[in-house]
C-alpha cells in the first residue's frame, strides 16, 4: 500500500477526499498546515476574528481532528509560518507596493502545498500526497498533465499554474472526477460534522479579512487624486493606489456622479485613474506579454488555444506565441477586459493546463495600454 499524506484543511473537500483515499487501499495519514500567527504578524486591521474566543485555525483544526478520528485516522500538526511568510506573503506584499495584483492562492499552492508539504511528506517517509484541489491528472508521453476537474463550475486548476511539473508525478487529487454536490452527500452519508460548513472564500491559510483594511497593516495607506482620464478632472480621493485593481468598480467613494471603472494607476505619482460608463474602451486589451512562464505540458507554439486571466473567467480563445526569450505572447484582436499586470494568464488545450506564467504587460493594438492611460492624463510621458 503507498503511504499518502493528505492535507486535512478542517473543511469539507479534503476530508472526502481523505476518505476516498482510505477506501481505494492507501495507506493514509492527515496533516493539518498552520501557516499563519496574527499576533506575531500584527494582523490586526481588518480582522473580523481577533477577539473571538477560539480563532478560526484552532476552530479548523478541532475539525480536522474530528475528521480523522471520524475515519480512524491519525493526524499530524505541521507549522510553515516562517516559509508562508517569507515565500508567500512577503512576495504578495512586495508586488502591491509596485501597484500590481498578486494571487496569495497561487503563491501558497506554489511554495507550501507543494514544496515544502511534499517536502515535510518525503522527510516522513510518504510515497506521495494529496490535496482536495478539483483538478485531475492526465497521461501525455508517460507523464503526468493537469487537467480541469469534472466539475467545470469548481475546477481550481487556475491555482496550480505555478507548482513545478515534477510535482504532479508525486500528487493525488480524489476529487477531480466528482462534483461538489456529491462530496456533500458523502460526507453527510459519513456523519461528518463538517458535512454542511461553508466553503473558505478567505485568503489562503489567513482566512475572511475586510481587505483593504488588513492590507494596511504592511501598506501604509498614502490617499491621493482619483482622476477621469477623458476629462483630466479629480473625481475623488483614494486610500492608496495599490489597494485597487484594473475594471473595478464598486469601492471607489465617488459620490453623486458615476459609476466609474478604474483603468489604471501611478504608484509614483500616486494617481488613480478611471472613465466612466461611456468611456470604457481603455478597458479592453488585444495581447499580454506573459513572463515567469511554468510549462506543465509539452506544446510547440504558435498555437490556438484557450486562456483564463484570472479565476472565474470564461475560457477565451488566444493565439499563443513563444517570444525570443522564453517569454509567451497571448494575441487576441477582438479584445478581453480588464487584463491586470501582476495577475496570471493560464493557457488551456483542451482541459490540460499546460503553461502560465504572470501578466508582464497589457497591449491595445501594439501600444501599452497602461502607460497610454498614464500618457492621456500627462501628455509630457510620450514625448
Amino acid at each position: 500500500m503507498k503511504k499518502v499524506l493528505v492535507g486535512l484543511s478542517g473543511g469539507v473537500d479534503s476530508a472526502v477526499a481523505a476518505y476516498l483515499l482510505q477506501q481505494q487501499g492507501y495507506d493514509v495519514t492527515c496533516a493539518f498546515m498552520r501557516n499563519w500567527d496574527s499576533v506575531a504578524n500584527e494582523d490586526f486591521s481588518g480582522n473580523p476574528t481577533l477577539y473571538d474566543p477560539v480563532c478560526p485555525q484552532e476552530a479548523d483544526y478541532k475539525d480536522a481532528a474530528d475528521v480523522a478520528a471520524k475515519l480512524g485516522l491519525e493526524l499530524l500538526r505541521i507549522d510553515f509560518i516562517k516559509e508562508y511568510w517569507d515565500d508567500v506573503f512577503q512576495t504578495f506584499i512586495d508586488e502591491y507596493k509596485l501597484g500590481r495584483t498578486p494571487n496569495p492562492d497561487i503563491l501558497c499552492n506554489r511554495y507550501i502545498k507543494f514544496d515544502s508539504f511534499m517536502k515535510f511528506a518525503k522527510e516522513k517517509g510518504f510515497d506521495t500526497v494529496a490535496t482536495g484541489h478539483y483538478v485531475r491528472l492526465g497521461e501525455e508521453g508517460n507523464h503526468h498533465v493537469l487537467c480541469k476537474a469534472v466539475d467545470h463550475n469548481k475546477d481550481q486548476s487556475y491555482f496550480l499554474t505555478e507548482i513545478r511539473r515534477e510535482v504532479l508525478e508525486h500528487v493525488l487529487f480524489p476529487l477531480g472526477e466528482i462534483e461538489k454536490p456529491e462530496v456533500r452527500r458523502i460526507a453527510e452519508g459519513l456523519g461528518l460534522s463538517i458535512a454542511k460548513k461553508k466553503d473558505s472564500t478567505g485568503i489562503c491559510f489567513i482566512g475572511e479579512r475586510r481587505f483593504r483594511e488588513f492590507l494596511s497593516n504592511y501598506l501604509p495607506m498614502k490617499s491621493g487624486d482619483i482622476i477621469d482620464v477623458t476629462t483630466k478632472q479629480k473625481v475623488g480621493t483614494h486610500q492608496g493606489v495599490m489597494y485597487y485593481t484594473i475594471g473595478q468598480r464598486k469601492g471607489l467613494d465617488i459620490g453623486g456622479i458615476g459609476p466609474f471603472f478604474v483603468v489604471g494607476k501611478d504608484v509614483y505619482r500616486n494617481e488613480l485613474y478611471v472613465v466612466d460608463a461611456n468611456h470604457q474602451d481603455l478597458l479592453y486589451a488585444t495581447s499580454c506579454l506573459v513572463t515567469g512562464i511554468n510549462w506543465l505540458a509539452d506544446r510547440t507554439l504558435p498555437m490556438q488555444c484557450h486562456a483564463k486571466f484570472r479565476y472565474r473567467q470564461a475560457d477565451n480563445d488566444v493565439e499563443l506565441v513563444l517570444n525570443e526569450d522564453g517569454t509567451l505572447t497571448a494575441l487576441f484582436p477582438e479584445g478581453i477586459r480588464s487584463i491586470t499586470p501582476g495577475q496570471e494568464a493560464v493557457f488551456y488545450d483542451g482541459d490540460v493546463m499546460f503553461v502560465g506564467g504572470k501578466i508582464e504587460k497589457v497591449y491595445k493594438d501594439g501600444v501599452d495600454l497602461m502607460e497610454h492611460v498614464k500618457s492621456l492624463v500627462h501628455p509630457e510621458i510620450e514625448k
